[in-house]
């Protein structure tokens, strides 16, 4: 098989992190206010829009999976190369990292307007890009299990901030989940489409994979984690469904962090600047299994390390992350990444399998017939 990944077993993983690892991709800043996105599109019914959108994560990670099992010891670089030839594949190579960089650049940059619009008004964008990226380099250096490490303590690390959501459950009003179904099945989808910044992430399977030692306990433990995030999300849908109103939900940019300012505890006064700080735990694994994974497709093409990769890379990104002013060129950004992550991730991975499955069927009949 071409461009086999030789793995230390020191840099392998039990399946069994591949929950955290799903988790801590797939939630981070599209949290915060995916329900005014989904509201505008499926209005009550985008309860049912988020479930559609977590029933696709699951179809779509059971192509990849089948597409990895194709190939035990390659990742989606290597699958790339060996089923459209090296020219070809490395084309599509290019694109995939320039999508985790996009990601990348895409949490980092809207995290840092929420702290610039819950915590800190006055601190500049560049001093907050430079403090994240010089925390991502310092994980990044440490390797793929230090990476691990993280997604796992800020999946354990972040369980307390869930069950604050109780507090505005004393004030839903579930009258305003009906009428059920009112939505055409053409705006449920749409706000299933729209559901897409929200879930990515766990596209990380692609190169992460062939780390996994035992691999066939890793599709329960993916599958389980889209469960539980998929679960997750319904959950604060629901309650912002049923605790804002229609009106307010078309108004409220980030419903999730509004949802925590009703939170009242004797020894904290404002619960959501805990909670937006705290969220910098949450994004740390999305920041660095997207430039590990883009690491990983830039090393098949040239020979760096990756201490010099990251410091090229976050120079890159702390410029590009500069260039974004407002919160309307934040917006129209999230909107177009959107769109185009939907094909990455939704529609991508069926083509490709089907293609290697043609391919490997081929190459057997060619093989018979010799």
């Amino acid at each position: 098989m071409k461009s086999s990944i030789q793995i230390s077993p020191k840099d392998t993983i039990n399946a069994f992190l591949l929950f955290f690892i799903i988790q801590s991709a797939q939630i981070g800043v599209g949290i915060h206010g995916f329900q005014r996105i989904i509201y505008q599109d499926a209005k009550q019914d985008a309860w049912i829009s988020v479930l559609l959108a977590g029933l696709a994560t699951h179809i779509i990670a059971f192509f990849m999976i089948k597409t990895l099992q194709m190939y035990g010891s390659n990742d989606l670089y290597g699958i790339h190369q060996d089923v459209f030839g090296k020219w070809i594949g490395n084309f599509f190579n290019i694109l995939y990292i320039i999508y985790c960089s996009v990601a990348f650049i895409a949490v980092l940059r809207n995290y840092i307007e929420v702290v610039q619009t819950w915590v800190f008004p006055d601190l500049a964008t560049w001093f907050l890009a430079a403090s994240l990226l010089l925390i991502v380099i310092y994980t990044f250096t440490g390797g793929l299990r230090v990476i691990v490490g993280i997604s796992f303590f800020s999946t354990i690390l972040s369980i307390w901030l869930f069950p604050l959501l109780i507090f505005p459950v004393k004030f839903m009003e579930l009258s305003d989940l009906l009428p059920i179904l009112e939505a055409n099945m053409t705006e449920i989808l749409k706000g299933a489409k729209s559901m897409t910044f929200t879930v990515i992430g766990f596209e990380i399977i692609y190169v992460i994979y062939p780390f996994v030692k035992d691999k066939e306990n890793a599709k329960k433990h993916i599958h389980l984690g889209l469960f539980v995030t998929t679960m997750l999300y319904l959950v604060i849908m629901l309650v912002s469904l049923s605790y804002f109103s229609g009106e307010q939900l078309t108004k409220t940019i980030w419903a999730t962090l509004s949802l925590f300012n009703i939170v009242q505890l004797p020894f904290i006064e404002r619960v959501e600047y805990i909670v937006v700080c705290f969220w910098m735990l949450i994004i740390l694994p999305n920041l660095c299994l997207f430039i590990w994974s883009a690491f990983r497709g830039i090393r098949r093409m040239v020979k760096i390390n990756a201490n010099k990769f990251v410091w090229i890379f976050s120079l890159i990104i702390f410029v590009l992350s500069l260039t974004f002013k407002t919160r309307t060129q934040i917006n129209m950004f999230n909107d177009y990444f959107g769109k185009v992550a939907f094909y990455i991730i939704f529609v991508y991975p069926i083509f490709l399998y089907v293609i290697a499955a043609i391919k490997k069927k081929f190459k057997s009949h060619k093989e018979q017939s010799e």
